[in-house]
């Protein structure tokens, strides 16, 4: 947004953007693996599950940390592809026709 802005003078790479988001997600889904452990600690919740052979957890969180890092690098990708085309992104495409095939349901009341 502040790079579409007129008023702001910011200028940012889409690798830049796409990394920023990359990285802000694999820390968002590190701060939850550290509330559940702390969950788990304090209160003597469930939170990080023991699977067979792992009573402490520990693969529960590391499939947990790979899941959300792949899913980050995912969307990141995408999302720097499409600053990189700076043309309409295919899901716009999809919604404008799906309202189209569906009227129905996007009528005004």
């Amino acid at each position: 947004m502040l790079n579409e802005s007129k008023r702001v003078e910011l200028h940012m790479t889409s690798v830049f953007i796409s990394l920023f988001a990359f990285l802000f997600a694999v820390t968002i889904g590190t701060l939850w693996e550290i509330f559940e452990f702390f969950m788990d600690q304090l209160f003597g919740f469930n939170m990080q599950k023991p699977m067979m052979g792992d009573p402490s957890g520990l693969t529960d969180t590391m499939w947990d940390m790979i899941v959300n890092a792949t899913g980050a690098f995912i969307i990141s990708f995408v999302g720097w592809w499409y600053l990189k085309r700076k043309r309409a992104f295919f899901v716009k495409d999809w919604i404008r026709k799906f309202i189209m095939s569906n009227p129905e349901l996007f009528h005004k009341r």
